[in-house]
């Protein structure tokens, strides 16, 4: 998919006829989405451009992730793109072109980000009077949204503590299968914002990495953009600082969650050594009183069939006592 936006008056505009050469040669963003070679082609030519690849732009090497060829500056960074059900994070590598007449964005998969600020900018609910402001806009918009995504974690967390550690405090019982089936559920949901943060890392060290590039490259930058690029920057080490402490915290409760799967497996391990050792003693007494032997005493008591039952009752009882007296069970 190829869309294209012109810069009149300072104020974008949607380029609806992108299958021409010379109006795609007048504007100032254009964004390639999953294109075919066809619309390359025409992209390269409209521009004089040369498009990096797929396989480039996923490359992960520092060397290919920023260069500057003939005053243009070719940048990549992964980026997170939802699943359809919206509940997946799978990163990607979105690619930028960016000189001071143009700018061309690559993406191999939908994003929202992408979606989001192209409508702001139809809708002029953000201005941007040129391709650089227009990156600028991009990045900030990716930033902010890392940011929201971690505002997400944290709440999720927060949410997942607070169940974890009632467990610790609870007096009642919801049952062994509710518990087990509460734990294994916490874990997944673990793993999930851990996968959620691991991706908004290696997103946010994309941002990282771009923006002191793009000062060091980019004479051309608009000075009003310094300042807006070195509150990027801040904005970018603030939310790298917390995207740390979330990940801290992650793991700090899937530590939380094993120990509490280890206590209820040693219960259940207390529980089946404390019925073996309770089991002992009258088991003993059972096989000793059923052996057939004509000379046992016992055999020619009137109350020998009630003193064995006294005897394997007794012997029960006086382990589970101790067991109770020393708050074992």
């Amino acid at each position: 998919m190829l869309q294209a936006y012109a810069l009149a008056d300072g104020q974008p505009q949607l380029i609806t006829d992108t299958a021409s050469q010379g109006a795609l040669a007048r504007a100032a963003w254009i964004d390639l989405v999953n294109a075919t070679d066809q619309e390359r082609s025409l992209v390269e030519g409209a521009t004089g451009i040369s498009l990096p690849s797929q396989a480039e732009i996923s490359e992960i090497e520092l060397s290919s992730r920023l260069a500057t060829r003939h005053g243009i500056l070719y940048m990549n960074m992964p980026i997170i793109s939802m699943s359809e059900h919206g509940n997946t994070p799978t990163g990607i590598s979105i690619g930028f072109v960016l000189h001071e007449d143009r700018l061309i964005t690559l993406r191999f998969a939908p994003s929202r980000i992408f979606d989001t600020y192209a409508e702001r900018l139809v809708n002029r609910d953000t201005s941007a009077s040129t391709p650089p402001h227009i990156f600028m806009g991009l990045m900030e918009a990716i930033v902010d949204r890392q940011a929201d995504g971690l505002e997400y974690v944290r709440d999720e967390l927060e949410k997942i503590s607070r169940v974890i550690f009632a467990m610790g405090t609870a007096t009642g019982g919801g049952g062994r299968k509710n518990e087990d089936r509460m734990l294994k559920r916490i874990l997944g949901d673990l793993g999930r914002l851990g996968d959620l943060i691991s991706h908004i890392r290696d997103t946010q060290t994309g941002a990282a990495r771009i923006v002191p590039y793009v000062e060091s490259r980019a004479p051309w930058m608009p000075t009003d953009l310094h300042g807006r690029l070195e509150m990027l920057r801040q904005d970018i080490s603030s939310v790298s600082e917390f995207d740390t402490h979330l990940n801290d915290k992650t793991q700090f409760l899937l530590d939380a969650t094993l120990g509490f799967i280890n206590i209820a497996q040693n219960n259940v391990m207390k529980v089946m050594a404390i019925a073996s050792v309770v089991g002992i003693p009258p088991v003993l007494i059972a096989g000793i009183y059923g052996m057939n032997f004509k000379n046992m005493p016992e055999y020619d008591w009137a109350w020998g069939y009630e003193w064995g039952w006294a005897l394997i009752l007794l012997t029960t009882l006086i382990p589970l006592a101790i067991f109770r007296w020393r708050k074992w069970i």
